[in-house]
């Protein structure tokens, strides 16, 4: 095994970012005596996998050639037959993954049958993590049912995220903003709170300006339908197919005169009757599952921020500091709410990873540890 073609596979892989979903993030490349012969990764769903790129691109030469790929080849029919026939018309001599998928319809019966038709499988274990990381939202969704839900935060080091009088400015700099956009052109969806819109009348978009494989999916919680026609959010809303990139979750509280006149603009309304007259979060994650949508990214305020974490949706924490502190007991700390009353209570994260911002800032990434 040669671990520099494992690694161009994987750097293959992440050029499908924001394009793969609902599928995983996949690079291939073939090589025989030494030489790469194929290439390809997969970018929209229904076009032609990785492994089938390669195998294109390849020609006859795939023949007693080694396979290089992070993830274990698929062996279901979907949108696309399955790889691994193809791989095994193919007549290629060896296989080198990096990890087994975890999609319940493959889960080592790709494996088994490469083994079968007599091509040697190689796991690569030592990228088995890499592998994890690389394709983290679809190996979550594959195994709980549910999109990885990752509540993003810009914080003062002092935990704040608004001043009483004036928000004017950043908190964070161009650059970590620049970083927060990156998650956002990797999720299927993000929300906020009603707050936030009437606060900031922001767009919530995806401004990487490179393309996406589907709309991302703005979610805006608002019980009582306060959400203006005239923001930002709704004026910029589209209808594609029949299906809106604006997703208004409420309750059965709300105005039906309200409700018709976003419609009437181009958003989605849904019911997701919760406890004391809320959204319930957690109905609108089930939802967004019905919909393959493979990850959710929450960029509120202070209430919803709790509620998320209260509500045990949230999977992941991402918290960009800016250096500076705001003080006093007026200025908004991240998450409001009730809280939790003592510290054995406390809501606790797991395999914290501190990314660097230079020259002055970091962000803080943390799995949120459940039934805390």
């Amino acid at each position: 095994m040669n671990p520099e073609f494992l690694r161009e596979a994987f750097e293959l892989a992440r050029q499908g970012r924001g394009l793969a979903s609902p599928n995983p993030l996949v690079g291939a490349v073939l090589v025989r005596h030494g030489e790469v012969v194929g290439r390809g990764f997969h970018t929209y769903p229904g076009v032609a996998h990785a492994e089938i790129r390669a195998l294109e691109e390849a020609g006859e030469r795939a023949s007693g050639a080694t396979l290089y790929i992070n993830m274990e080849p698929c062996c279901h029919q979907g949108r696309t037959p399955p790889c691994a026939d193809a791989l095994i018309d193919a007549k290629i001599a060896s296989v080198v993954a990096a990890m087994e998928d975890p999609n319940p319809l493959v889960a080592g019966e790709g494996f088994r049958r490469l083994r079968e038709a007599g091509i040697e499988v190689h796991l690569a274990h030592e990228f088995a993590a890499e592998a994890e990381q690389l394709n983290l939202c679809f190996n979550h969704f594959m195994r709980t049912g549910l999109p990885l839900v990752t509540l993003k935060s810009a914080v003062t080091l002092d935990g704040k995220i608004a001043a009483p009088d004036d928000n004017q400015g950043w908190i964070t700099s161009e650059v970590a903003r620049a970083h927060v956009q990156e998650l956002r052109h990797e999720s299927d969806a993000i929300m906020t709170g009603i707050g936030t819109v009437l606060g900031d009348d922001c767009l919530l978009t995806d401004r990487t300006g490179r393309p996406r494989s589907r709309p991302l999916v703005r979610i805006v919680a608002d019980s009582l339908l306060r959400l203006p026609t005239g923001s930002k959010m709704v004026q910029s809303c589209s209808v594609l197919d029949g299906i809106s990139d604006l997703v208004v979750a409420t309750t059965s509280a709300a105005s039906e005169i309200r409700r018709k006149a976003l419609e009437t603009a181009g958003a989605k309304v849904l019911t997701f009757d919760g406890p004391g007259g809320r959204v319930d979060l957690r109905k609108v994650v089930r939802w967004l599952a019905t919909q393959r949508c493979l990850s959710l990214m929450i960029e509120a305020g202070s209430k919803l921020n709790w509620a998320a974490l209260d509500s045990g949706v949230v999977d992941r924490l991402f918290l960009y500091y800016g250096p500076k502190i705001l003080g006093g007991l007026q200025s908004l700390p991240m998450v409001g709410g009730t809280g939790r009353r003592k510290r054995s209570e406390a809501i606790l994260a797991r395999n914290v990873k501190l990314h660097v911002i230079p020259p002055d800032e970091f962000a803080v990434e943390g799995f949120i540890v459940k039934g805390t």
